[in-house]
């Protein structure tokens, strides 16, 4: 069977009755080995990937509803639709499925299978018995006629041939005249029956049904039927409230008459579903799916209209900009465009981008900035920032960055939306939880990567640490004044949780900007003040923040921490929560634990030197344990480090001895110089083979000998004062030099210790504090140590060119 391919868009019904879209494809009916049969697949236009696959059962429902619409049900609670961009393809498709079940194309539904009793029931029904015959439409027969359509609504067939029969009759409008005499009458128990009829008309599910009774001729009647629920003691006063209570404002006048009627239409059909009708109990629940879609669909139209009108809208836009417009006709323009963003929630992808960007030529967003003064237009105004920073975030930073450029911070409009944020009224704050995550979607660098304008990032970060930082922290900084929390109430509380969770993020996904802010603000300092705050909830949020820094292992906020001994409030929330046994103390426990796993040696050091002693009866954790055994390793090894390049006093040799003691009286650095030149000619020539390489080293001006030592090489270094020994100034030092006499030829060999493969691991963490030479790590605080023979600089000038500018000459690299 060759495949058929029809452009449509993909539904499925959610949990709240509202249609999601699935994606745009390419509809074909082929038979599917693994599923074996005919089935419905689509694939997205996009990238061919597969939208759906729907086996065409026998026993499934299929609705076909205003001509370019296939709805059906695959399982409890999941319904899908097809929407077709032609009714050709729908008619196609539709004729596809009626064959596979071996139904009439004309009908405009399939049937489920009915039990056996049902079954034997229906072949007692001629054949020619298509529809269902209904009563009379009288007054005597509104019971009989009531009992009818409930008792079909258990039955898809009888369903299906009930509104059949509704439809070929004109029934309904013969009902709804019977409404306006039992009114007329006052015959409660006839306007009872009534709202039975009615509502169970509408629980047919069906389109046809649906435009007529919610067509301008009928829909009042049909609301008013509904107001008589038997349930209710008095009726209910819906008609009332439609005609005078709700009221339809023209901001530009609709000259569409169609458009008009459509609009009321929808409104009305809306207030019927959602404030008329009970809320379907389990079984009823796909029984309205048909008025969820005529909604959604009338919606779309509504929409498409609008947009297609250019005249209308530029109308509208044309009144926003301009500031002669007074307030109350600006609060209608600018609540008329919320309305109509919110609508095109309901269009498909690339309709709602091709509405976004008409909106944007026209000027959507600098008609936003005008009247931010009135409260409901700053309120409607967020609402529609937030439609366009979910469209596009890149339009939306593109225009506020050029904003400084033509008015005040005050009311640029990316504070205008903090302000709203700070200043939200609701106790739960639901409207700054929304704009928290708007600020974060244009704040977030990973959003910003796509741009063909590289320098996005940073030009966006920097305007918004510039211009709206300060907004955003103001309530943090203003709250946490003099080491104190001035409100510690639940919605301030709650308003700082966010702000603290909007600056976590810029701690995770800023570095640069961030970083300077915190350290000018002394902001980790003002947000462990509420540490002390009685919502735990604030407490571990601030907690938090400081664990984001800690996390980034980064040594400029580890210097930081360390400086404003930052620990502390920590540690004093640690200490007064006590034994207990709760999140915080769990939060704060982890902290700790990070640092002792990741061995931040700056902050170890720091916390055992000046906490320990509180921490140390802490013992139903090992953590703090840890820190201090991590703290002992690490001086062990900085003292065996220092120790492993020097020899026992015991074991020096004579010679060595009279090395070190002989000639101590020496005050002539010139004759030093030369016997040392003259001694180790040799060795030098020996040892000027070395491999070269590039070294980076400290200035030690204080000391004339500077040692780089590695376990391979030593490096050595000698003032350039001490080696020309023509600073009076260094003579003193320069009489240290040994005299020349037996001297040995070799440099003098390192201690083997047994545990170095242990320490092999640690030193590769600490390669970034080594200087590098020919491949081999030197650490960059040498002590100055006799180690090797000392070469003097004269005449290296050639291998080995001096830095006079470090203060310093190198003089050989010798190998071990």
């Amino acid at each position: 069977m060759s495949d058929t391919r029809r452009r449509v868009k993909v539904y499925t019904l959610n949990e709240d009755r509202q249609w999601d879209d699935r994606g745009t494809g390419h509809v074909s009916s082929t038979f599917v080995e693994r599923l074996r049969g005919i089935s419905l697949l689509v694939r997205a236009e996009s990238d061919g990937s597969l939208l759906l696959e729907s086996k065409i059962s026998p026993n499934t429902a299929y609705q076909k509803q205003q001509d370019t619409l296939i709805v059906w049900s695959e399982a409890d609670n999941y319904d899908l639709a097809l929407s077709f961009q032609e009714k050709a393809g729908c008619d196609e498709i539709w004729e596809r499925i009626c064959q596979v079940q071996g139904k009439d194309p004309a009908l405009d539904i399939t049937q489920d299978p009915i039990d056996e009793s049902e079954e034997d029931h229906f072949e007692e029904i001629p054949e020619t018995s298509h529809l269902v015959e209904l009563p009379p439409c009288e007054l005597g027969r509104l019971e009989e006629i009531a009992d009818l359509v409930t008792s079909v609504l258990s039955s898809p067939i009888r369903r299906e041939k009930l509104a059949l029969a509704l439809m070929s009759e004109g029934y309904i409008k013969k009902l709804l005249g019977l409404f306006r005499v039992c009114e007329d009458l006052d015959n409660r128990e006839g306007l009872h029956h009534l709202y039975e009829v009615v509502r169970g008309v509408l629980f047919l599910n069906k389109a046809a049904l649906f435009e007529v009774m919610f067509s301008d001729d009928c829909i009042m009647d049909v609301v008013g039927c509904l107001e008589y629920d038997p349930a209710l003691v008095q009726p209910k006063r819906h008609r009332e409230f439609l005609t005078k209570t709700a009221k339809f404002k023209e901001v530009i006048p609709i000259t569409d008459s169609e458009l008009r009627q459509k609009i009321h239409q929808t409104y009305r059909v809306q207030y019927i579903q959602d404030i008329i009708l009970p809320t379907p109990s389990v079984f009823e629940e796909n029984f309205l799916s048909t008025l969820t879609s005529f909604i959604f669909f009338n919606k779309v139209e509504i929409v498409s209209m609008l947009q297609e009108d250019e005249k209308f809208l530029t109308e509208v836009f044309a009144q926003l900009t301009d500031e002669a417009t007074d307030d109350s006709k600006r609060r209608e323009l600018v609540n008329f465009v919320k309305e109509f963003c919110a609508f095109s929630q309901t269009l498909q992808p690339q309709n709602r981008d091709a509405f976004f960007k008409t909106l944007a030529n026209l000027g959507i967003l600098p008609a936003l900035e005008i009247g931010m003064n009135d409260l409901q237009v700053r309120a409607a105004a967020t609402d529609i920032f937030s439609y366009l920073v979910e469209f596009s975030p890149s339009m939306v930073r593109e225009f506020v960055m050029q904003e400084p450029q033509q008015t005040d911070d005050d009311v640029l409009l990316i504070n205008v939306v903090i302000k709203q944020m700070i200043c939200d009224s609701d106790p739960e704050l639901g409207g700054a939880v929304q704009l928290m995550g708007l600020l974060r979607t244009l704040i977030d660098p990973e959003n910003m990567l796509a741009s063909t304008n590289k320098t996005e990032k940073t030009e966006f970060l920097s305007f918004f640490y510039k211009y709206c930082m300060h907004v955003l922290t103001a309530p943090l900084l203003a709250n946490t004044a003099h080491d104190k929390t001035t409100k510690d109430n639940f919605q301030t509380a709650q308003l700082l949780a966010l702000i603290l969770e909007l600056l976590t993020f810029c701690v995770e996904h800023h570095t640069y900007h961030i970083k300077t802010y915190i350290m000018n603000k002394d902001l980790l300092r003002r947000v462990l003040v509420l540490m002390n705050s009685k919502h735990t909830f604030l407490a571990l949020c601030a907690l938090r923040f400081m664990r984001r820094i800690i996390g980034l292992k980064d040594e400029y906020y580890n210097r930081y921490i360390i400086k404003g001994n930052l620990f502390e409030p920590v540690i004093n929330a640690l200490l007064d929560n006590g034994t207990r046994y709760n999140l915080l103390n769990s939060a704060i426990i982890e902290l700790f634990e990070f640092i002792k796993v990741e061995d931040i040696k700056s902050l170890i050091a720091h916390i055992v030197d000046n906490f320990y002693k509180a921490l140390e009866p802490i013992e139903y954790v090992q953590t703090f344990k840890g820190l201090k055994g991590r703290y002992e390793q690490e001086k062990d090894r900085q003292s065996q480090r220092l120790n492993r390049y020097r020899r026992d006093a015991r074991s020096l040799d004579e010679d060595e001895e009279m090395w070190f003691n002989d000639d101590e009286d020496d005050e002539d650095g010139e004759s030093t110089e030369k016997r040392m030149e003259d001694d180790f000619s040799d060795s030098y020539g020996k040892f000027m083979e070395t491999k070269k390489g590039k070294l980076h080293w400290q200035k030690y001006p204080e000391e004339p000998f500077l040692f780089f030592v590695d376990c391979n090489f030593i490096s050595i270094f000698i003032s350039a004062g001490a080696a020309n020994g023509a600073n009076g100034a260094n003579n003193g030092k320069a009489a240290a030099i040994p005299p020349a006499s037996p001297v040995p030829t070799l440099v003098v060999g390192l201690v083997d210790y047994p545990d170095d493969e242990d320490e092999e691991d640690d030193e590769e963490e600490e390669d970034h504090q080594f200087a590098v030479v020919d491949g081999h790590k030197v650490p960059p605080n040498p002590s100055p140590s006799v180690l090797g023979l000392l070469v003097p600089s004269v005449g290296l000038e050639d291998e080995h060119p001096p830095y006079p500018e470090l203060g310093c000459t190198v003089l050989h690299l010798l190998e071990l």
